[in-house]
């Protein structure tokens, strides 16, 4: 038969074995006596005396009250409750080179409030600042070497310890290999976290090639051009791109490509992506984070796909 009386009650609201559920947590964490509340109201003789834990009946309000909420606070509040999570939004933005990760990124930073973490920056940053983390990567750049996984996790660990990263935060560039997923979830469970959504925008190789191939900037500014897209001024029709056609708008000063966005390094970069990158995305599909855009179409079709991927804002 079921339970009667505070099961019973829960039972109205959730379903017994949710009300079970919280009850055997209680037990589990080895509540004292003290945490007990009884119920109101006199005691026949005889009848056994049904006690009601104070945190079961809070768990209860607070679940009865994500009931009520949308969909996504909803889903926060719930996973809260379950003390899987302290409502962290921490978002990995993973695409292949000109998958728009550029001019997204600062949408998806407003939308949630949180920051967009750049290994890059964030090693020039402490070393910059002269952290004990930053003084080590700084020895291993002098030297000429390649800064560590284990290097890079912690100068991510003393990041996010910084108060602008309470809600959240976004990680670009990192990690890009299935063991630096491995090591920053290693990490990230040490205070509780985890990752809650890998935000990622696909494009095929074919279009990256002429995306990539056909952008020119101006080194000073940063200003970016492309000789199908967004042609300078100065490209005329039927001209081919070169130092002598492609100027700035704004300086007339020569504009200049990556070494990286040449089409043979494109084709080193996108094989190293395909091999080492894409392989994250098997990792955290299961734990049902993984959130897949279709990047190949109108900026605007784009970024509607992403909005409505994003989880809500968290308090800070």
């Amino acid at each position: 038969a079921a339970p009667s009386g505070e099961v019973a009650e829960l039972g109205s609201t959730t379903s017994l074995a949710s009300a079970q559920m919280l009850l055997a947590t209680v037990f589990a964490i080895g509540l004292a006596p003290s945490a007990f509340v009884t119920t109101s109201g006199p005691v026949a003789a005889g009848a056994v005396r049904q006690e009601r834990p104070a945190v079961a009946l809070s768990s209860r309000r607070a679940e009865r009250s994500a009931t009520s909420l949308p969909l996504r606070s909803r889903r926060s509040s719930l996973m809260m409750l379950a003390g899987g999570s302290d409502g962290k939004n921490v978002m990995i933005l993973f695409g292949p080179p000109g998958a728009g990760k550029g001019s997204q990124a600062p949408k998806i930073v407003d939308v949630l409030g949180i920051p967009q973490l750049s290994t890059g920056d964030m090693l020039r940053a402490a070393v910059a600042a002269g952290t004990d983390v930053g003084k080590q990567a700084q020895g291993v750049m002098a030297s000429g070497g390649l800064v560590s996984d284990e290097l890079v996790v912690s100068i991510i660990r003393e990041r996010i310890t910084e108060p602008d990263c309470r809600g959240g935060f976004i990680l670009d560039g990192f990690p890009r290999t299935v063991e630096q997923a491995k090591m920053l979830d290693e990490m990230l469970q040490a205070s509780g976290d985890a990752v809650t959504l890998v935000l990622a925008l696909e494009v095929p190789d074919e279009v990256l090639t002429e995306r990539i191939c056909g952008r020119w900037v101006h080194k000073a500014s940063g200003r970016s051009y492309h000789v199908s897209f967004a042609r300078p001024k100065s490209l005329q029709d039927g001209q081919a791109p070169s130092a002598e056609t492609m100027l700035d708008d704004e300086t007339s000063e020569p504009l200049m490509q990556r070494a990286d966005d040449t089409e043979e390094a494109l084709k080193t970069r996108l094989s190293a992506y395909h091999e080492q990158t894409v392989p994250i995305l098997a990792h955290y599909e299961p734990s049902g984070a993984v959130k897949r855009v279709d990047a190949n179409k109108a900026p605007a079709e784009v970024w509607a796909a992403i909005e409505s991927s994003l989880p809500t804002a968290v308090a800070k």
